[in-house]
């Protein structure tokens, strides 16, 4: 076995890690979907002969480790016989794509030039219209055949060359097709990108050499896991939400998890849990073990790359046919269910380990899109956004203003510039609301206010599953009010909804209240000196700093804080001393 020095094990890892963020900086570069160059909706992997993950591009959580599930049963479809040089495969079946159809994962093998198979690379990114029943997301189907036409892992590219027919049929199926066929080829850029760079690793160090660096790399990394799982409170805790429905009924849907450590296993097990439920909302298996990644990752290992090692001890459960294990045909589009499960498991866990956890980052992510026709072009638009929320308070600190929801990493809003030079809405309002975090010791970050009017007519989509129940707190603090979507605000038409499709004319509007983060800690206990400041800046007013704080002597605030919903306030840095 070849033996490795430390500097010869970080140089080949440095470059591994390089060629997947290569392949990251092409996708961005040549995609054609807003929702990929600027919210960063993909998630791009690189893996060993054996499937074993070796370095990801920073993206979507979810996707890189649904990536894993996904990239597996792709291969085992296809057969690994039947895979050659320049192959390119789709797959975007929910139940082995742990995602939902729209989610298009596209691999390829990688090997040695009139040699063996050295790896795979594989890149996943969120297609804008493949043929669902209803253009831009769909929020009620009933069956997996609703939601757009399905490829189970079907070659894209085959020995170098485009499958012409499968290229058309997808054309063809698509009521955006420029923007489909011009993001199937930037994902195929991508993995172009790192088939090179990878070729050109193993051309510069020798086959035995990177092989060996791998090893070392996940043994390293399922080290570094199990040590930190053992230095966490052992134990077992169980908590339980709700989501607001399933977008056919209004029932709320059950969620459970217990959460144990112990052993040497991290073990998630969603038994009590709602059975899959009439609208799409289920979860498919991969997808629930992605969720379960991002958290045991963040408590082991945050700060380190991820590879197949960094996830070895975790165990997940849950039974076929419940919400978090759908089968076939169930349907599966509507995935918050995921978004809103982090909070869950995190609830659990805080039970035992609330010093080291925060409290509820906005429960959710409030996403809206509009679908229409635009003026200028006259081409069918369908573009989203997700909202930022507050971040929960911590043992230590503040939770973030206005964020990306924990279960987003590093994805972005979509751009207001973008927004309103692509679709119909023209924004009034988008700033920071007031009183929106939990009051705590350390209070939860605000959320966002923002008022849309609409300048030409289509459908407004909301899209969010927790607006019925509050966000939670820890340790005595409070909980913020739930996130609320209000269509036609300020009319006899005026309604609070979740998920929802609407149809807009030009002149009507919609508001977007995001929830804060709950607050952690007695709010009593909290630095008088920093009430004040949450007051100047406009994060508390002095009704709640009296209140809630028992902070007081502020001035009274004018009429700018009913248009603005920011206090104008004097004294010092905008409050008078107590």
């Amino acid at each position: 076995m070849t033996q490795l020095d430390g500097a010869t094990t970080e140089v080949v890892r440095s470059y591994l890690l390089a060629a997947a963020e290569e392949m990251r900086a092409t996708l961005i570069r040549t995609s054609f979907n807003p929702v990929v160059y600027e919210v960063h909706d993909f998630g791009l992997s690189l893996y060993d002969a054996d499937l074993r993950l070796v370095a990801e591009a920073t993206g979507l959580t979810f996707f890189l480790g649904a990536n894993d599930f996904s990239l597996a049963k792709g291969v085992e479809y296809v057969g690994r016989e039947n895979l050659h040089p320049g192959d390119v495969v789709l797959l975007n079946y929910p139940y082995w794509n742990a995602a939902h159809a729209y989610d298009a994962t596209l691999f390829a093998p990688v090997f040695e030039p009139d040699g063996p198979l050295l790896g795979f690379l594989c890149v996943r990114a969120h297609w804008m219209d493949l043929g669902a029943k209803d253009p831009g997301y769909v929020l009620d189907s009933t069956d997996v055949h609703q939601e757009g036409i399905l490829f189970p892992g079907t070659k894209v590219v085959s020995r170098g060359e485009p499958v012409r027919e499968i290229h058309e049929l997808i054309r063809f199926n698509s009521r955006m097709p420029d923007e489909v066929m011009g993001d199937l080829h930037a994902q195929i850029a991508a993995l172009r990108t790192g088939e090179r760079r990878l070729l050109e690793i193993v051309e510069k160090f020798g086959r035995p050499t990177v092989e060996a660096t791998v090893e070392r790399m996940i043994a390293d990394g399922a080290a570094r896991t199990r040590s930190a799982l053992a230095a966490l409170p052992q134990g077992s805790w169980t908590a339980e939400d709700v989501l607001d429905d399933d977008g056919i009924t209004d029932e709320p849907i059950h969620m459970k998890v217990t959460v144990t450590i112990a052993d040497g296993a991290f073990t998630v097990d969603f038994a009590g849990s709602s059975p899959a439920v009439a609208g799409p909302v289920n979860m498919p298996y991969g997808a629930t073990e992605a969720i379960c990644k991002v958290i045991l990752k963040s408590l082991t290992s945050a700060d380190q790359p991820s590879n197949a090692g960094t996830v070895a001890p975790l165990v997940v459960k849950a039974e076929p046919g419940t919400l978090f294990h759908a089968v076939y045909p169930q349907p599966t589009f509507t995935l918050w269910t995921g978004i809103v499960a982090v909070e869950l498991i995190l609830k659990a866990l805080a039970q035992g380990m609330p010093d080291r956890l925060p409290a509820s980052s906005g429960g959710d992510v409030p996403g809206f899109m509009m679908v229409g026709i635009h003026p200028d072009t006259g081409a069918l638009f369908a573009v989203s956004n997700n909202e930022p929320v507050g971040w929960g308070g911590t043992a230590h600190h503040d939770g973030m203003n206005a964020a990306t929801h924990v279960s987003g990493s590093t994805g972005r809003i979509t751009p207001i510039e973008v927004l309103e030079a692509k679709t119909g809405m023209f924004f009034e309002r988008m700033e920071i609301r007031t009183d929106s975090g939990g009051a705590g010791r350390f209070r939860g970050g605000a959320g966002l206010h923002r008022d849309i009017r609409f300048v030409t007519p289509g459908e407004f989509l909301s899209v969010i599953k927790k607006t019925k129940a509050r966000p939670w707190a820890l340790e005595g603090g409070l909980s913020p009010e739930a996130n609320r979507v209000i269509l036609f605000p300020g009319t006899d038409r005026e309604q609070a909804v979740s998920t929802k499709r609407t149809v807009v004319a030009v002149g009507d509007r919609v508001t977007l209240l995001t929830a804060g983060g709950g607050g952690h800690g007695d709010p009593r206990e909290r630095d008088p000196d920093l009430v004040r400041e949450d007051v100047a800046e406009g994060y508390v007013s002095a009704e709640q700093a009296r209140e809630v704080y028992g902070v007081s002597g502020f001035a009274e605030a004018s009429g700018f804080a009913e248009v603005s919903g920011f206090a104008e306030v004097s004294g010092v840095n905008g409050v008078e001393d107590a």
